[in-house]
Order: C-alpha cells, then sequence, then structure tokens
C-alpha cells in the first residue's frame, strides 16, 4: 500500500481537537509533506504519524513561542517544540520506513563466481624461494 496523505481532519484528531481551520491544516499537511519529501521520495507507507507530527507542531506553536504570559497565566515551552521543521528522530524514522539506514553488507563477487583459483600455477618459484620444500610455501631468500 503506498503513502496517503492525512486529512485536515486526521490531524485535528491527532491534536484532540474539536475544531480545526481547514484550509490551514491542508496547507501545513501539503507543506510537512514536502518537507518529508526532501528526505525521502516518494513518502513510504506509515510516513503518516511524521507527516502529522511536523505538521502538528506548526498548528499549535506556529511561531516557536517558547515562553507566553497572558494574565497572571503563563506556559513555558520546550525549545524547539513550533514551526514547521524534520527533528533528527523524524528522519531517521523516514529513512527507517523506507528500509534505509542500520548496517547491511553488499556482497560485490558476482553470482556466476567460480571457487577455484583462476590465476596459472607456477611451477618455477622464482628467484625469492630457494627451492626446499612446496613452490608456494617456500623458504623464502632474505635480502642480506
Amino acid at each position: 500500500m503506498a503513502f496517503v496523505p492525512p486529512t485536515a481532519e486526521q490531524l485535528g484528531l491527532y491534536l484532540g481537537l474539536g475544531e480545526i481551520d481547514g484550509p490551514r491544516a491542508d496547507l501545513l499537511l501539503t507543506t510537512a509533506t514536502a518537507l518529508c519529501q526532501t528526505i525521502v521520495k516518494p513518502l513510504p507507507e506509515g510516513a503518516e504519524a511524521v507527516v502529522l507530527s511536523v505538521a502538528g507542531r506548526a498548528y499549535v506553536n506556529p511561531q516557536q513561542v517558547s515562553y507566553e504570559t497572558i494574565g497572571p497565566m503563563s506556559v513555558q515551552r520546550p525549545q524547539g517544540s513550533g514551526g514547521m521543521y524534520l527533528t533528527k528522530a523524524d528522519k531517521s524514522a523516514l529513512k527507517s520506513l523506507a528500509g534505509r539506514g542500520g548496517a547491511f553488507t553488499i556482497d560485490p563477487t558476482p553470482e556466476t563466481a567460480d571457487p577455484s583459483p583462476t590465476w596459472p600455477i607456477d611451477d618455477d618459484p622464482g628467484p625469492f624461494f630457494s627451492g626446499g620444500g612446496d613452490a608456494s610455501y617456500g623458504d623464502i631468500v632474505g635480502w642480506y
């Protein structure tokens, strides 16, 4: 199954809001989808959660306010809790959903490779062997 962009209604449910500004939510979801596609394109199945997270941060705190006081009430939000951006965890999740990341091995050996030696076996060991024993494991004559 392919990626299906979340709807404004789903964003409202994600944020726990009874009412949501539809056009604004649609804009944020479209922008969040485009931002996620800078990491992985096309977006994989399951990327809806990351898109909702990114759009949700921007919806509830568009100006990235970290401290706000209204009358006797004050609220302090964590740094970077608003605006439109991808966290390191968002990027990792997108890569993981796309099947990228983690350890892997690439075997460069062709499937048609023969395990037998491919070089010619030389009966003449050359000047570096003393001539005693097996030519491939003979005594090496050093330079003195």
